[in-house]
Order: C-alpha cells, then structure tokens, then sequence
C-alpha cells in the first residue's frame, strides 16, 4: 500500500509541476489552464471536549505542496477556503496559542496551566476536483506549552579532511522559553527508535490492545542527574553531547563542544570525553548496557523528546517488535502523556522525499516533522527551531505551533547556542 501511495504522489506531484511549467512558459494563465485549478474548503474542527465558545474565526490554516504554499483566513464558521490550487499533495496545518483563562472558558476546567497550544495537521492530503463538494476536516488537538522545548538537533555528522565520516560532534540543545529560571535535574530525554522497518508503526501502536495509542516507542532514554540543582537560565539553551570536547578543527561543520552542560559518557572509550562535565544517566537503552552514548543516526530516523515524570520509568512496559515476544533488541514504552516536547526527524529519501507513513509520534505530540537535505548525513547539517518574537528585553521565544515541519530550519553554518542566522 506505501508503495502505490508514493506512485501516486509522484504521479500527482509530476502533473503539477508539468501544470506550473506550462504557467511560466505562457505570459498569462488561458481558460485551459485555469480549468486545471481546484477551490477547497477547509473546515477547522473545535478539539476533544471544547464547548460552543470555543472561537475558531480569524484562524489562519495553510497548505504546503510541491509548487505552492498558501494560507488562508476562517471565517464565522471556521472555514478557510483556497481558490486557484493545483491539484496536488499538501500537508494542511493550522496553530495558535491560548491562556489557561481561555483553556478554562472553552473547557470548563479550572486546572488550567499558564498556556496552550490548539493545533492540527493533515500529511499527505490529495486536494483536486474530487475535495470541491465538501470542506476537508481539519480535527485540532490541544496540548499545553510546555516551559522546555528540544531546540536543536546536529546528527548528521561530518567528513574530516581525509574525506572520513565523523560522528562525534553530535549534540541536542534544551531551550527555556519562559521568563523565569528552570531547574533541568531529573529531565528525561528519550531518543525514538531508528530501526528499519519500524518495530512498531503507529497504527502498530493503536492496534495493540495493551498501548492502545497511549505510549510512545523509545530506544534509549537518559537522565539529567538529580544530585543538585542545574538552572538554566531564561532564554537559554542546554547543551547536551556525547564528546564535550573541542571538534571544531575536524571541519567547517563541527563545533567546540568543551562548555557543553551534560555528557553522555562512553563506557567503551571509543569517544573523548570530558570528566569536568556532568554526565546524563542511562535509565535505559535497546541494546543494553549501564552506560551508552546517545545513538543518534546520520541520515534519520532521529526523533526525540523530553519529559518529567515522578512514576519509576524502570518499571514501565518493555517491548520488541509488533506481535513478537523475543528479539535481539527490545524497546521502552513511555506514556505519551508525560512527553513536554517531541521533534520526529524523518529520514529523507532521493525520489520521494521524507516517508510521513514512517512518523514515530502522534499528531498531539509532533503534528509535523524535520529532516535534513542529504539521504545518509555527513553533510553538517542542523536542524534548528526558528524563533517566534523578542521580548521587550531581548529574550527570543523560540517557535512551538506543536508541527516541526513548521517550527525548524536546516542550516549548516549555525553553531550551539546560536539560532537565527
């Protein structure tokens, strides 16, 4: 079945792009061309729970395909409508931010947090003369905004200058988006698993009674320690490495990684490290082992997130592959209830691109997703969130719409600590 679905991606996005080369070649679009354009509807669908009040007019909803990208305004009645699409595969996607006040109006619940996030994404939807008869659905979700958000991930790699793949420079980046200090110790970080085929896909994770879509699947989850404080500043990143040494003479691409705030020690010795920098704990990891780095791939599959939970996580649910019972790796099942902040890194692929059908993390966790530009890394490249506003006195507030696809850039020039070039 994903194989007839990319054929037909494909085939849509060649029609597409054959329609839009017309378009450049002609001085003006003539009645046969404009045939060729589709007027849809999309109709935004109040989240699980929200009440008549809830206020879905003057929300803005876009469509992102192969040769357009388009936003458009709801009316009264929550309905955005696009005119003159070509007919195509889009994601459509719409996000904004609450107070608890409003969480609390809509919801009638009165343990409202400081804010949250309305969001919803569709992947992959095919919009052509078969939508016009009705609006497409768009189901929003609501997830409260967390005060931490994984800001940066550098898996890829680099090649030294005798053209020789290096890995140690990896690292993650932990952002503060409030205004107020943050203290880190006992933050979980978990890296999804990255085995192809996938153990579990996540229609695999809602068709097993005993997840029933509530858990998420882990290969690894690490600990910041818990024997002091470790404040991080408001507006501040964590940074969070395998080698906090310093790589940057490795090539144009690596960093000096020596001021970095955790470490994941490497109990074989393969890695440097730095006995100055506080190590994470290893709670867990699919291969075994009281101490590992964090085993993030090239070229993808790479998605992480972060949590804190004060339920003991080593007696949580443990897993191998869909329907099996034995295997030579074995996987940690997280409740997705717990989860802060969660970036799904697809691996990207020559023809077709990223595989949304190999998404990791569900919509209310990550409702997109990031990948880099090369298929099998080594090429620098760092995905980044972009920033949102600048606080009255110079705090950037990082992008969080809940939708990665929206929310990261890739770049192969911005440092650690570093966001918009």
């Amino acid at each position: 079945m994903h194989f007839m679905n990319n054929q037909i991606n494909k085939f849509l996005r060649r029609y597409a792009l054959a329609v839009l080369s017309c378009c450049l070649l002609c001085s003006c679009i003539d009645d046969s061309d404009a045939s060729r354009l589709v007027n849809v509807q999309v109709q935004l669908q109040a989240p699980e729970g929200f009440n008549a009040e809830t206020d879905l007019q003057g929300k803005a909803v876009t469509v992102s395909g192969s040769t357009m990208t388009l936003t458009a305004v709801t009316d009264a009645d929550g309905i955005a409508t696009f005119s003159g699409l070509f007919p195509d595969v889009y994601d459509i996607s719409a996000s904004w931010e609450i107070t608890g006040d409003e969480y609390q109006k809509f919801t009638g619940k009165t343990d409202a947090e400081d804010g949250y996030i309305i969001s919803a994404t569709l992947n992959a939807q095919v919009l052509s003369d078969a939508q016009e008869s009705s609006p497409v659905v768009l189901k929003l979700a609501t997830s409260w905004r967390p005060p931490l958000v994984i800001s940066k991930i550098y898996s890829s790699g680099s090649k030294d200058a005798n053209n020789k793949s290096y890995s140690a420079g990896k690292y993650l980046e932990v952002y503060n988006q409030t205004g107020v200090t943050v203290n880190l110790a006992g933050l979980y970080i978990g890296l999804l698993d990255s085995t192809n085929p996938q153990p579990y896909t996540l229609q695999d994770l809602s068709d097993d009674p005993a997840i029933a879509g509530e858990k998420i699947l882990l290969k690894q989850l690490f600990r910041i320690p818990t024997d002091r404080a470790y404040p991080l500043a408001p507006g501040r990143s964590a940074l969070i490495v395998n080698s906090a040494t310093d790589h940057s003479d490795v090539s144009q691409y690596e960093s000096n990684l020596a001021d970095a705030d955790f470490e994941a020690k490497d109990a074989s010795g393969r890695l440097l490290n730095n006995p100055a920098t506080p190590a994470l704990t290893t709670v867990f990891s699919s291969t075994g082992g009281a101490s590992a780095t964090m085993n993030m791939v090239q070229g993808g599959p790479c998605g992480v997130v972060i949590f804190h939970t004060d339920e003991d996580v080593n007696a949580w649910d443990r897993t191998y592959g869909y329907g099996k019972t034995t295997g030579s790796q074995s996987y940690l099942l997280v409740p997705k209830n717990v989860v802060y902040d969660g970036v799904d890194f697809l691996k990207n692929k020559v023809s077709t691109g990223p595989d949304v059908s190999t998404k990791r993390l569900y919509a209310e966790i990550d409702g997109g997703y990031v990948n880099i530009n090369a298929v099998s890394g080594w090429t620098g490249e760092v995905v980044y969130r972009r920033t949102a506003s600048v606080t009255a006195d110079g705090r950037r507030i990082l992008m969080d719409t809940n939708n990665s696809t929206n929310d990261f850039q890739v770049s192969t020039t911005i440092k650690p600590r570093e966001y918009d070039e």
